[in-house]
């Protein structure tokens, strides 16, 4: 299995992308894929497209396009694999979508959308990737492309990338986040929907939850200790959050778990 990724490491693009990411796979053993929230805006290609992923999300079945973007989910996605399969993405900083793309963040959650539908350059930008040799050369290309469709963001939206993406130490709650931005409470909770398509209350769960699939995967910490560490009242109410946005507990995710933080496979062929 060929998995790849990259972090920039250079602005402007460290200001819009996360990561890029690639995965090559032949004869895979399994023949479903869990994916559970992981709080991220993400352009996925599929270079085998006749090859048929049939997804399920929200109770409702899709096929996955040649170019999609999806952004926050609050429910599992299942994929249903076929034995090949080469994908390559994207990672986007949240508050960086709307300057890339034209769009809030909040208006794709919930969503896969097919993005040769919506934009026709998205069908040139699949083919010109399809034709790179390497992911390297994949990363160079569509680096290209976002940094010529990205202006500088604020120091305000370099702050909300820092909170999203974990790396600030600021606690969720919204006096403490009111006062880090200078924002009341009614914008700040008009800011949360444009960003993830959520209240204030539901986006400062998912940021507990999405702190606490970070530590499952990369901390030697108890459950007991993740709980507390990501500012969970009680046990009981970590795993009542978790099972919301996963069906699962904490502990049965930890047990499923892959090497990929969100995603765990099933039904070995």
């Amino acid at each position: 299995m060929g998995i790849h990724f990259n972090i920039p490491g250079e602005k402007p693009l460290t200001d819009a992308v996360q990561y890029f990411w690639q995965v090559n796979r032949n004869n895979f053993n399994c023949n479903q894929e869990n994916i559970v929230p992981k709080g991220v805006v993400e352009i996925v290609f599929n270079f085998f497209p006749e090859t048929t992923f049939i997804g399920k999300l929200y109770n409702k079945s899709f096929t996955m396009p040649k170019c999609f973007i999806q952004g926050y989910h609050y429910n599992n996605i299942e994929l249903t694999l076929p034995q090949s399969q080469f994908l390559f993405g994207v990672v986007l900083h949240t508050a960086a979508t709307k300057h890339i793309l034209q769009v809030p963040a909040g208006e794709l959650a919930r969503q896969c959308i097919d993005l040769t539908e919506v934009d026709p350059s998205f069908n040139l930008l699949w083919h010109q990737l399809a034709e790179k040799k390497t992911f390297s050369d994949k990363v160079t290309h569509l680096s290209d492309w976002l940094i010529k469709r990205m202006c500088c963001l604020t120091p305000r939206e370099q702050a909300l990338n820092e909170m999203f993406t974990l790396k600030s130490d600021i606690a969720l709650s919204v006096p403490n986040l009111c006062e880090w931005l200078c924002y009341s409470s009614r914008h700040l909770s008009r800011m949360f929907y444009e960003l993830t398509g959520m209240n204030t209350e539901h986006t400062l769960l998912y940021l507990k939850y999405l702190k606490a699939i970070n530590l499952i995967h990369y901390s030697g910490l108890s459950l007991t200790q993740i709980a507390y560490t990501c500012g969970f009242s009680d046990q009981s109410h970590f795993i009542k959050v978790f099972k919301s946005f996963t069906t699962l507990t904490p502990t049965e995710y930890k047990i499923r778990k892959s090497v990929i933080a969100g995603h765990y496979f099933e039904h070995v062929r």
